[in-house]
């Protein structure tokens, strides 16, 4: 073997050392874990850890896995439970901003009634009853509505009937 071949080799090793702690050093402390993190606090670039496969699968697996639990007791946490998190976080927030404008518009009708009835200009005490009067009238049109369709298809019924006579009583002349 070469002697420049074995310095680089030696270097190649220095290196993978070093990224190895900075690996260790980053799972001791808790400090988040990336590609780009461990590249810098081992002093290598990223193209480094792309091209040695195995150190690249140990820094993803170390992004994956729970950090280190603090002397305080608290649980571990990964970076996808914390995204996990955040997403929860942010559609229970969607849902309550949703929530806040429906009450909000509910609270705005109710009280803009109740000003409108105090001020005298409200509508007539009987507006109930033309309530009513109106879903009755709008029910019973709809019940004619049926019936005339149902009339029509007899009448349609009856001129198709009417037509096949007349077309067997001229087939005999």
């Amino acid at each position: 073997m070469s002697t420049m071949y074995q310095g680089r080799q030696d270097g190649t090793d220095r290196r993978r050392q070093r990224v190895t702690n900075a690996l260790k050093t980053a799972a001791q402390n808790g400090s988040p874990i990336s590609v780009s993190g461990i590249a810098r606090q081992a002093g290598v670039d990223r193209t480094f850890l792309y091209r040695h496969r195995d150190l690249l699968a140990l820094v993803h697996a170390a992004e994956l896995e729970p950090a280190d639990q603090d002397p305080a007791g608290a649980t571990p946490v990964s970076r996808a439970s914390l995204q996990a998190d955040l997403a929860n976080a942010q559609a229970r927030n969607t849902r309550l901003v949703t929530r806040i404008q429906q009450l909000e518009k509910r609270l705005s009708e109710a009280l803009g009634e109740q000003v409108w009835r105090e001020s005298g200009l409200g509508a007539p005490a009987d507006i109930d009853e033309l309530h009513h009067k109106i879903t009755r009238l709008e029910q019973h049109n709809v019940d004619l509505a049926a019936s005339l369709e149902e009339r029509e298809a007899e009448l349609a019924a009856a001129r198709e009937a009417n037509r096949q006579l007349t077309r067997a009583l001229n087939q005999r002349e």
